[in-house]
């Protein structure tokens, strides 16, 4: 029986080549034949060492290559790990539905919320109707609706981040991109609901900020959270998008870096290796921080929670703030 090596990213090929070694040994011992449970215990006690030497030590680059990976937990992954009873509603009223953006009501563990979220696809065709996670201005509009939606009936909101950013063709332009996600800013600062933000694989420009106005800010272990990709930082600073590794070091992209800069409020841990490496795992992670949040947000006075929400993106960039 021959056995590929699955595809991975460059510094991944140590644990994939060891990974691929036991399943060969697995599959040869299959049958009774031959013991190799030594051999294996052996390679799988130094596959567990090289894993954690590899994914411990992650430079901000690598985690932007991760928070990138195919494979990892999109918006409607989690939707369905961690909540029920979810109506997905669509369209911005005004023009179509944009399918990069997702959103409708659900329950988590019996709490009524609205979830809004970024949507990549698996494939090339999934990502042409989704548009590779780029929400256009009928996206931006459609998320605002549904939250003034959930402010009327009093339902807190959740979202989901994972975009390189907005969409920039012409068309979103002329349809007023940079007009709707500075509507959604102002918005969001005044709803009078708890707004909780996750940041669960890539959270680019514009794009990212257009939902990313809340009470609390978490960023998962393996995503990034940037004003700019690092490839459009790299060309702009150095007219060389394959200086991207460095750029992602300059930007202070990661989630360590953004609790440090005092721009997030947590970090939410992932299964090593990445969410990817078991989605199950990572969605309960993401469901523990956001119960925790809601159940603090849940005690917290409509204006006390607009005043902490206005001083929290009022600090954000200031000398003390960064300095401290």
């Amino acid at each position: 029986m021959l056995i590929k090596m699955a595809k991975g990213l460059d510094f991944e090929k140590p644990i994939l080549e060891l990974e691929l070694k036991i399943s060969e040994l697995k599959a040869l011992a299959a049958d009774g034949s031959i013991d190799l449970s030594e051999e294996i215990k052996k390679l799988e006690a130094r596959l567990e060492k090289v894993r954690r030497e590899v994914f411990e030590s992650l430079s901000p680059w690598q985690k932007v290559q991760i928070a990138r990976h195919p494979k990892r937990p999109y918006t409607l992954d989690y939707i369905n790990m961690i909540m029920v009873d979810f109506v997905e509603l669509h369209g911005d009223r005004m023009f179509y539905d944009d399918k990069a953006m997702v959103g409708g009501f659900a329950k988590i563990d019996g709490d009524k919320v609205l979830v809004i979220g970024h949507q990549k696809g698996r494939d090339t065709k999934e990502n042409l109707i989704r548009n590779f996670g780029s929400a256009h201005p009928e996206g931006y509009r459609k998320a605002i609706r549904l939250m003034e939606l959930a402010e009327k009936f009093n339902i807190p909101i959740i979202t989901f981040i994972d975009t390189p950013g907005a969409y920039p063709g012409i068309g979103a332009e002329e349809r007023g991109q940079a007009n709707s996600i500075a509507r959604n800013l102002r918005e969001m600062i005044s709803l009078r609901v708890p707004i909780i933000i996750v940041v669960i694989g890539e959270g680019g420009s514009g794009g990212a900020l257009g939902i990313g106005i809340g009470d609390r800010v978490y960023v998962m272990e393996n995503s990034y959270y940037s004003v700019i990709s690092p490839e459009g930082c790299a060309a702009i600073l150095w007219k060389d998008r394959l200086k991207a590794p460095e750029a992602s070091e300059v930007l202070k992209l990661t989630a360590k870096d953004l609790l440090k800069l005092k721009i997030i409020d947590g970090e939410i841990q992932e299964p090593l290796g990445g969410a990817h490496r078991d989605p199950e795992q990572a969605a309960q992670a993401v469901k523990k921080c956001i119960k925790k949040a809601l159940k603090e947000l849940k005690l917290i006075s409509v204006e006390r929670l607009l005043e902490q929400r206005y001083e929290k993106f009022r600090r954000m960039g200031s000398a003390s703030s960064s300095n401290s």
